[in-house]
């Protein structure tokens, strides 16, 4: 006979350090907690809720599509994941989209993309892909490959091969790395997860130019830094930047598990009826949020108030940074992709802003990621400015606390 379960003990595999709390409800760029309490979310759900909680044109589409249909599978033609497709393909450098449920996949199929062009183009052999340190492309085997941080790797058997990683940003770096199976080049344009490093702005030219020097593809990893998070629809925008392949995720479903990978004709010729496939990917009701989701950050003036956001948040970080020059060392980031880097442990700074009721990031190289809904307005800024403010003050007391003691 069955053991009854132990109500107080997680039934969750416990692979995450989650915060004891839990939150109920959600507005704008507000999130209310059990208690009753809130808290001014600059996390998003990691960018993801990129027009903040309970958006009512999205939960309109969600209430609408769910009322009708919710699955077929792709045995069958998905008006809305053409319709979602169609306007993306429009708004973008692709010729084709194929819809995911995750960032992770998204890459997955990415990558899978840029060794089939190879293979469809007479050359199996080339299928390496060039990555940075730093990087983060997800936690299926070969994105933890690509990404090749050991922290991820390490206990999961030996390292999927195809990966040859050099430092972010070393252009001469990347020529050296190029030989006879290399594939193409897998970037983000700006690292997330590595602590919100944005490279030079001759960087991901000088990549488009060695891609196209040497025969290779360049496959660009937004599952972050897209859907408007800098003031542009996607990062590579702001250095004129066009990739072969992109991978796409987080804002694009403003909430609703959705992610995509986009191809030109030309880069995706290999990938051909039974090539690859999904079960739940680009289903009725993710992509109806999905087009709700991009119609609204298409809206004229919507990436402009996303860009004048951002630098308004910025100049005030750096104000902050001024005026707490013991706990902030830098402020980083473009639009609303901002980063702290810090004096102090970012898990630190994280946990004393949460006592303040705001939500932060941490992120590699010490900084902690500010990725707030892109719709939050200058009430929202000054909430946040002043609740991190608080946070640096209870950091600096504790420094002298701890420096008295000594």
């Amino acid at each position: 006979m069955s053991q009854p379960a132990n109500l107080t003990q997680s039934a969750l595999l416990p692979t995450y350090a989650r915060a004891d709390v839990a939150f109920v409800r959600g507005e704008g760029a507000w999130l209310v907690a059990e208690d009753g309490s809130r808290y001014l979310d600059f996390g998003a759900g990691i960018a993801v809720c990129a027009l903040g909680h309970s958006h009512p044109a999205l939960v309109a589409a969600l209430a609408e599509q769910g009322g009708k249909l919710w699955h077929v599978s792709n045995l069958f033609r998905i008006p809305q994941a053409e319709a979602l497709g169609k306007r993306l393909t429009g708004a973008t450098f692709a010729d084709y989209v194929f819809f995911t449920n995750s960032g992770a996949e998204a890459l997955e199929g990415a990558i899978k993309t840029a060794r089939k062009y190879h293979a469809a183009s007479g050359h199996p052999e080339r299928f390496r892909l060039i990555t940075f340190e730093g990087a983060f492309h997800g936690r299926t085997l070969a994105t933890i490959a690509a990404g090749g941080n050991p922290k991820y790797i390490d206990g999961f058997g030996p390292k999927v091969d195809g990966f040859d990683q050099v430092p972010f940003g070393d252009l001469a770096a990347v020529e050296a790395a190029i030989g006879p199976e290399t594939a193409g080049v897998l970037v983000e344009p700006i690292q997330g997860e590595g602590g919100i490093r944005v490279p030079c702005p001759v960087f991901l030219p000088g990549l488009r130019a060695l891609c196209d020097k040497h025969g290779l593809l360049l496959v660009l990893d937004e599952v972050q830094s897209g859907m408007g998070r800098t003031g542009k629809l996607f990062a590579h925008e702001l250095v004129g930047v066009t990739p072969d392949i992109m991978a796409v995720a987080k804002g694009i479903g403003g909430g609703f598990p959705l992610g995509a990978f986009l191809t030109t004709r030309e880069a995706g010729k290999g990938m051909v009826a039974g090539s690859h496939g999904t079960t739940y990917g680009g289903n009725p009701l993710a992509t109806a949020v999905g087009l709700a989701a991009l119609d609204l950050i298409l809206e004229p003036g919507f990436l402009d108030h996303v860009k004048k956001t951002g630098v308004k948040l910025k100049q005030k970080l750096n104000d902050l940074m001024e005026k707490h020059p013991s706990i902030i060392e830098q402020v980083r980031g473009e639009g609303l992709l901002l980063g702290l880097r810090l004096h102090v442990v970012n898990s630190d700074f994280a946990v004393a802003a949460r006592a303040q009721h705001m939500l932060v990031i941490p992120a590699g190289d010490n900084v902690v990621r500010l990725l707030p809904p892109l719709i939050i307005d200058d009430s929202d800024i000054e909430e946040a400015i002043s609740r991190l403010d608080k946070t640096c003050q209870h950091l600096e007391a504790a420094q002298s606390s701890a420096g008295a003691h000594k």
